[in-house]
């Protein structure tokens, strides 16, 4: 991995917020991916779709608020 220098403090602020949002999409397709296992568990496993899809619904619906709220207010 090459050490790059940045040429002023507009770039390497530029590069800490492209790396934030990459990080909270990240996080967010990994909390995602747990929701939606969990969610096919409780369908197929445990025998009650209806109350997995209410909750892979609402979960998404949850996650895209609190992820919205938070880049919001940082």
């Amino acid at each position: 991995m090459a050490i790059t220098e940045f040429d002023n403090d507009m770039e390497l602020g530029a590069h800490r917020r492209t790396f934030a949002s990459f990080e909270r999409l990240v996080l967010f397709a990994a909390m995602h991916i747990a929701l939606t296992l969990s969610c096919l568990a409780l369908a197929f496993v445990g025998n009650i779709p209806v109350i997995a899809l209410l909750l892979g619904v609402g979960g998404t619906i949850a996650l895209i608020a609190g992820f919205v709220i938070t880049a919001n207010s940082g």
